[in-house]
């Protein structure tokens, strides 16, 4: 089993497409890599912590490795746009890997490289770990408990056809 944590915008959003991945045992939304001793909804969304709305992901390496992963998360978010994922700005929506083992680092960089190769310009940023802080209750498995939410009924669904299209050998129905 590996972890990494990955913000790719609003949390609702990632959460929901690693949820679907095969090989992915646990998705949990919280805050990472601010600079308060804790983190809640509010302080992170009114800019006052520094936190990053991210997913930690415990995932069987033995089914997806940490490449699938990011090939996956880059490409079900912007990974070009600075503290920006479509309408939500500020530095909470930043596109971010926290690794968790250095053997990851040189993996992500790998990918990272490539996609520049492609004439994508990347911007994600890339840290080890710091504190994780689980989101509140009501945001773990926002969209399957909400279904009819406006913004993710906006948002999820293109994200999860994208996964579905690109990505079937690891997509695996709710």
């Amino acid at each position: 089993m590996q972890t990494i944590i990955l913000g790719g915008g609003c949390f609702w959003c990632t959460e929901s497409v690693f949820l679907h991945i095969k090989g992915v045992s646990s998705v949990v939304s919280g805050y990472a890599g601010g600079q308060a001793d804790t983190a809640n909804y509010e302080a992170v969304c009114g800019g006052d912590t520094g936190h990053i709305e991210v997913i930690k992901v415990d995932f069987d390496d033995t089914v997806i490795d940490l490449s699938g992963i990011l090939d996956i998360f880059f490409a079900t978010h912007d990974p070009t746009t600075q503290d920006r994922q479509g309408n939500d700005i500020g530095r909470q929506y930043a596109s971010v890997i926290f690794y968790t083992h250095d053997e990851q680092v040189d993996i992500i960089h790998h990918k990272i490289n490539e996609l520049k190769q492609q004439g994508i310009a990347v911007v994600t940023e890339v840290y080890s770990a710091p504190t994780f802080y689980p989101a509140e209750s009501y945001h773990q498995n926002f969209y399957a408990n909400n279904p009819t939410q406006g913004y993710c009924n906006f948002a999820i669904p293109p994200k999860l056809a994208k996964l579905r299209s690109n990505f079937a050998q690891f997509f695996k129905a709710s």
